[in-house]
């Protein structure tokens, strides 16, 4: 129980870093397209029933929808994401990685396929987000910032383990 606690922390932690790398390439040109508002945008979308779009910058937007794009960021695509990660070891009987620090950077590689099968594709944008916004590079974005999101989770199940 304890590694899901210390994942679901170290994810939001890692949606943070995620966020900050994000950032940081945006200013050197590289960028999946994808912001808070979107994100909220489809999320809301997505709890009135509908998963994918044509454009996802063509519908019709939502009050606060960069609230609610914040509240899934972090809590569904930082912590819930990482519970992924213990479970998988759980679920398959396999202890976790001594080398958490490695292990979460590989896990956080690995959810790059999120956006690029799930989330771009449902913003209307196709796998690996290759039609996606004029400028975008969603294929070097994603693992460029989901690598510290691993590292985050890496990090939190780290401190669990040395504390504990």
């Amino acid at each position: 129980m304890e590694s899901f606690v210390s994942a679901f922390v170290g994810g939001m932690a890692g949606a943070l870093l995620m966020d900050a790398t994000e950032a940081f390439a945006a200013r050197l040109g590289v960028t999946s397209g994808v912001n808070v508002a979107l994100l909220g945008r489809w999320f809301l979308s997505l709890l009135g029933g509908r998963f994918t779009h044509k454009d996802i910058r063509e519908c019709r937007p939502f009050k606060r929808e960069a609230w609610a794009g914040w509240a899934f960021h972090l809590l569904v695509g930082g912590g819930g994401v990482a519970l992924l990660y213990p479970l998988f070891f759980h679920g398959a009987g396999l202890p976790q990685p001594d080398n958490d620090l490695l292990g979460g950077m590989i896990f956080g590689l690995v959810t790059s396929l999120l956006p690029w099968f799930l989330l771009l594709p449902s913003f209307g944008w196709g796998a690996f987000g290759l039609r996606g916004p004029a400028g975008t590079n969603a294929l070097l974005a994603s693992p460029l910032s989901h690598i510290p999101y691993g590292l985050g989770v890496g990090v939190a199940l780290a401190f669990a383990r040395h504390i504990g």
